[in-house]
């Protein structure tokens, strides 16, 4: 085989493309799932706990210098854990909505395995067994 035929076939492979709609699906869940911490949630607990906004909390270990006429000016060196924090609270939350889906997904399908299947019925006798049993019958009645 060609090396386009074999790349045509592992592409068209059922795993392939389940694990490409869910990379899609995924991106997109994972966009609103970030909007709703940093939208909806993280201004609500920042309310609570004092007016708090997590991204802007950060330690300076090292102070801007601004520029001279003979220097540059450099840059403040600082510890960004608000956004840490941020991205923390986005990751468990991610997490916890993983969890719950994969969670309802197991129940269904467990549901569904539970479920018997209705009992197959015997097929209809064929000829050849009809006559048998009426020759059988006949011969218990002699």
């Amino acid at each position: 085989m060609s090396l386009i035929s074999d790349f045509k076939d592992f592409a068209m492979k059922g795993n392939v493309v389940d694990m490409a709609i869910g990379v899609i699906i995924g991106g997109a869940f994972g966009k609103i799932v970030t909007s709703m911490v940093s939208d909806i949630m993280m201004p609500l607990i920042g309310t609570v706990v004092g007016g708090v906004n997590f991204t802007d909390l950060k330690i300076t270990l090292k102070e801007a210098v601004p520029a001279t006429d003979t220097t540059a000016a450099v840059d403040a060196v600082t510890l960004n854990y608000g956004n840490f924090l941020q991205v923390t609270f986005d990751f468990l939350i991610v997490a916890i909505c993983i969890f719950a889906a994969i969670r309802l997904m197991a129940k269904l399908n467990k549901k569904k395995e539970e479920a018997p299947a209705p009992a197959p019925e015997p097929p209809a006798p064929s000829k050849e067994e009809i006559l048998l049993t009426e020759i059988r019958d006949l011969l218990k009645n002699k």
